[in-house]
């Protein structure tokens, strides 16, 4: 399943039984944005105006907003697991972040 997303910023989204209603959070970021809303409908168009508010009230502030991941990721494993990825990324003919890129990427989508 994919989380919702607008402007590149996804949404984890649960339903409250006790509020009757989906409750949600841009994921990905330090700041906290909150929205609801009784159906799919109304959640998505409270998660696109808690978005829109954020960035104006960043830009009012002439604060920078976060952005959902730089793409930089530092791992630390095994030096035999290290060894056994620069390995198949060697007969594969990658880099090493390539490889690691595409297997994740292949586990995020299954």
């Amino acid at each position: 399943m994919k989380p919702m997303r607008y402007r590149g910023y996804p949404a984890r989204i649960e339903y409250s039984d006790e509020d009757g209603c989906f409750v949600g959070r841009v994921a990905g970021i330090r700041d906290i944005i909150t929205f609801h809303g009784e159906s799919v409908g109304e959640v998505r168009e409270a998660f696109e105006e808690a978005v829109e508010f954020y960035l104006e009230s960043c830009d009012e502030r002439g604060e920078t907003p976060n952005k959902p991941y730089s793409g930089k990721l530092l791992l630390r494993i095994d030096p035999e697991i290290h060894a056994a990825v620069a390995e198949a990324a060697d007969v594969d003919g990658v880099s090493i972040n390539q490889w690691v890129g595409e297997k994740l990427s292949e586990a995020a989508n299954e």
